[in-house]
């Protein structure tokens, strides 16, 4: 999505884009690597550094919705700009369709034809197809109405979305998403709560871009923004602690027909509950971990709604990371709108952004045929700073040239 005309474009706003395509840029590459940390790896069951880029993304484009439909709403008849992001968006879709397409290929017409429309897509749709760029278009479609809206309207389309999707989950999108062919993101439903930090930035952009003189060093608006982001990151792990209802009593852990995931995912059962309560200790028995700490593994903790995954979109992780962009774009601010400071790297990537999403899978698939995955440290490393070098000269260039890729 553009973001308006360069005279109204904060600068934070493409420092803190470029930050997040060098973080998935970093994750996507090195994540495939055994020598690398979990935390930045995807592993599905707790927030990682790997899963705060995807809310990151979701936070950048509400905030560069709101920008450019206030801009052209302010210029021209209100039916014609939302014809015009709609078709735009699907053409962000029609993108996403090509970019990942289907590996499978039917061997023939009639097995095509055994499987039918539902059993041809199902897989694609639940998985290949509904990745970054997917989850960008659709989550935009849905906030589109309520982008230019009043901040409550906002709010309860937010508080609506979030509410469908743990009843969905509950009903059967939880377990469907973590069965094979798992889901990505949350799977086709995760746009109702990748609502939740794209919403966060449309109402950050309220703040950063219409109250721009009053976000002064010390200034109060200043620290209750901050405060914002930290209540709702505090909002997000006080949800994650209904993880805790699942831990698996110590007579049950060795048991082999335990499942990983939970039978009621969202509402624990009675039997849970009550072990719960006689558990000792206090209040600590109810807190999660801090986000960033893995959880107990599998055997001791079954996979519920509740804990922090991005597989699942879960509520808690998505609000969690919505308060932490909301965060992190401040200290953005800070520095770049604020004390004027800018790092070149960031501001290449972050003005091209889909051209460096686009082109980031093909220079991977070059380098990594040559970079197995137990190389050791140095080989790894070496691997990444010549990815991270190849990317840096491919979008550098078209950014000399003035070619950006917008939809």
């Amino acid at each position: 999505m553009t973001d308006g005309s360069s005279s109204q474009r904060l600068l934070s706003l493409d420092q803190f884009r470029g930050y997040t395509v060098v973080g998935m840029l970093l994750v996507n590459f090195f994540g495939g690597f055994a020598v690398c940390p979990r935390l930045l790896r995807h592993t599905h069951d707790y927030n990682s550094y790997a899963d705060t880029i995807m809310p990151h993304f979701l936070f950048a484009v509400g905030f560069a919705m709101r920008l450019s439909l206030g801009k052209r709403l302010a210029q021209t008849g209100s039916v014609g700009v939302y014809v015009r992001m709609v078709r735009r968006l699907l053409g962000l879709v029609l993108i996403s369709l090509v970019v990942y397409g289907v590996d499978k290929r039917f061997g023939t017409w009639e097995s095509l034809q055994e499987l039918g429309l539902w059993g041809a897509i199902h897989g694609p749709l639940k998985r290949e197809w509904f990745q970054t760029l997917m989850h960008i278009a659709v989550t935009s479609l849905w906030i589109l109405p309520v982008v230019n809206a009043r901040p409550g309207v906002r709010i309860a389309w937010l508080i609506g979305s979030a509410s469908i999707h743990v009843w969905l989950s509950d009903r059967f999108n939880f377990h469907w998403v973590n069965t094979p062919p798992n889901g990505i993101d949350g799977g086709p439903l995760g746009f109702l709560t990748w609502s939740v930090p794209a919403i966060i930035g449309t109402l950050s952009y309220d703040v950063f871009a219409q109250s721009r003189d009053k976000l002064q060093i010390g200034s109060p608006l200043l620290w209750k923004t901050f405060a914002a982001g930290c209540a709702i990151m505090l909002l997000g792990y006080a949800l994650s602690c209904g993880t805790r209802f699942y831990d698996v009593i110590a007579s049950e852990m060795h048991e082999s027909s335990l499942e990983v995931l939970a039978a009621n995912p969202v509402l624990p059962s009675q039997s849970q509950i009550d072990a719960k309560l006689v558990q000792e200790g206090r209040f600590t028995k109810y807190l999660a971990e801090p986000p960033f700490v893995p959880p107990p593994r599998a055997a001791e903790r079954q996979w519920n709604y509740w804990m922090m995954s991005q597989r699942a979109g879960s509520l808690s992780y998505v609000t969690f990371s919505g308060g932490l962009s909301l965060v992190v774009y401040l200290f953005f601010f800070i520095a770049c709108d604020l004390w004027k400071l800018r790092v070149s790297f960031f501001q290449t990537f972050g003005t091209n952004a889909l051209l460096a999403y686009v082109l980031h899978a093909m220079v991977s698939s070059a380098i990594k045929p040559f970079a197995p995955k137990d190389s050791p440290a140095w080989y790894a490393f070496g691997s990444l700073v010549l990815f991270f070098a190849i990317m840096w000269v491919f979008v550098r260039s078209f950014e000399k040239q003035g070619i950006h890729l917008r939809v």
